[in-house]
């Protein structure tokens, strides 16, 4: 996998659960790659899934503390201010090849909330998509996932557990204010977006943890057209694994090694979005 440096953690650093959503970058998109175009408004979302669901309206459960502005300029980051916010973390080459800019907060909000629903839209991703396949293995009549798809997430895993966490977390309090507003926009009136990244981080560390490979399937297709890209239809034998969340299963595909590390992450990123403040140092 190549230009994985610097990339990782791309929407962590902005209160998503990053690493689910960073591995939902590097599975292939189910229609045509998003381009780097202002987000057209999108109807109010679906009821939220009842094993991540959304705050009581007016109850905030995790507040979080927004930064104020200071002498040192550290406060809130602007709109305009979003790509700059950016390139600081991940650098500029990495920023532009990788990340859709257009509209940034809104695609945050909009993914973080996907997570944890049974469906997900990539054309709403706040990061590009990657041409590598979901690859599986068929023996006997069995097809699972092949071992080797770990593989294409070991660099993002191993880069992921030397990222320092507090950085990120304070840059996602700098952006704080454009996140909740575009979560509220989203049709949450009244509810708080820091609950919601933390109600889909505990959905995701509840992941199953399954022994053995995992059996996957594809549908029946009828008539002479046949997909041309079918790897994207794959899905779990198994009804209560295919019956999980969209984030859930994007982590089961990891491996079951690197879903172990990436929810060690997620746990330490949980208590930096829940603490009172969130030290840079």
């Amino acid at each position: 996998m190549s230009r994985l440096s610097n990339t990782v953690f791309a929407v962590l650093a902005l209160g998503v659960v990053g690493t689910a959503l960073f591995v939902w970058h590097y599975r292939r998109p189910e229609g045509p790659s998003v381009v780097q175009t202002p987000v057209a408004p999108a109807p109010a979302p679906p009821a939220p899934a009842a094993s991540a669901k959304a705050t009581t309206a007016g109850a905030v459960e995790h507040p979080i503390e927004v930064v104020a502005e200071d002498a040192a300029s550290q406060g809130p980051i602007p709109a305009e201010g979003v790509e700059g916010a950016l390139e600081g973390l991940f650098g500029r080459k990495a920023v532009l090849s990788m990340f859709q800019l257009a509209d940034f907060p809104r695609r945050v909000a909009a993914t973080v909330d996907a997570l944890g629903r049974s469906q997900s839209s990539s054309r709403l991703w706040p990061v590009n998509p990657a041409p590598e396949h979901f690859m599986v293995r068929t023996e006997g009549g069995v097809t699972t996932i092949d071992p080797d798809n770990g593989q294409r997430y070991t660099p993002f895993v191993l880069l992921i557990e030397t990222v320092d966490l507090r950085q990120v977390a304070a840059v996602y309090r700098r952006m704080y204010p454009l996140l909740q507003d575009a979560y509220t926009g989203l049709g949450y009136p009244g509810r708080h977006f820091n609950d919601r990244v933390v109600a889909v981080i505990d959905q995701l560390m509840a992941t199953p943890e399954p022994a053995g490979p995992l059996q996957v399937q594809l549908p029946t297709f009828g008539g002479a057209v046949q997909p041309t890209r079918p790897w994207v239809l794959y899905r779990f034998v198994d009804p209560e694994l295919e019956a999980l969340s969209a984030g859930q299963k994007i982590l089961l595909r990891t491996g079951p090694v690197n879903e172990h590390r990436l929810k060690a992450r997620l746990s330490e990123l949980r208590g930096l979005l829940t603490a009172p403040s969130v030290p840079t140092r």
